[in-house]
């Protein structure tokens, strides 16, 4: 389903996706493409290094914050919700640009930080189970959990197709569902933990190559 678009289900949020980025939004009228031109070009290779540091909020952002921030600041438009169609479609599209290119975090050494704050959520145990992410993707991963293989927590397809979900979903979805599945307290969308838990997770990827939009089961 994944190598062929004709049956990729995801490809219908990456076709959405581009009519938004060719579509007037914002008080002031302006579309994706008024700034960006062709995205084919412009956005080539960009989905490989989030997420990125940014000087203006002092943080990490993701590639959906970035689209929002894009929204706010160049369009004035208002943000779009997490999870919702067109902010998925819009990250899709944009990823999808990446395809095939492998994985380069931003060198930035502010990163530095975050990251290890990252690998210090993975590795901490947490929830009713007293499970950490490294429980399930470092100690037993190419095992079997409920059907599904577990994977080494490199997350290259994102935003992806899942079967369970019958829909697209983000990175921060699929974390959220498994903290939930420890019995922990989730965070919110956009948490600055989520983001830093991204960005190690990317940099475990690093070298991978972009599948947007994968399929998963």
């Amino acid at each position: 389903m994944q190598d062929d678009d004709t049956a990729n289900p995801g490809m219908l949020w990456v076709l959405d996706g581009e009519a938004l980025w060719k579509s007037k939004a914002g008080t002031i009228g302006k579309a994706c493409a008024d700034c960006h031109g062709d995205a084919r070009a412009s956005m080539k290779g960009v989905a490989a290094r989030y997420p990125t540091f940014n000087k203006e909020l002092g943080r990490p952002v993701n590639l959906e914050q970035r689209i929002n921030l894009c929204r706010a600041e160049n369009q004035h438009a208002t943000p779009l919700p997490y999870e919702s169609r067109e902010l998925l479609s819009l990250t899709a599209f944009v990823a999808q640009q990446s395809r095939g290119i492998a994985i380069e975090p931003d060198a930035d050494p502010h990163l530095q930080p975050f990251i290890a704050k990252g690998r210090e959520l993975f590795m901490q145990r947490q929830g009713q189970l007293n499970l950490a992410c490294a429980n399930c993707h470092d100690d037993n991963w190419d095992k079997r959990l409920a059907g599904s293989a577990i994977t080494q927590a490199q997350p290259t397809g994102y935003p992806l197709y899942r079967l369970e979900w019958q829909s697209l979903g983000s990175l921060q979805r699929r974390l959220r569902s498994c903290i939930s599945g420890i019995r922990a307290q989730t965070y919110d969308y956009g948490a600055p933990e989520l983001v830093e838990l991204e960005l190690y997770l990317m940099s475990r990827a690093r070298g991978m190559a972009i599948e947007t939009p994968a399929v998963r089961p």
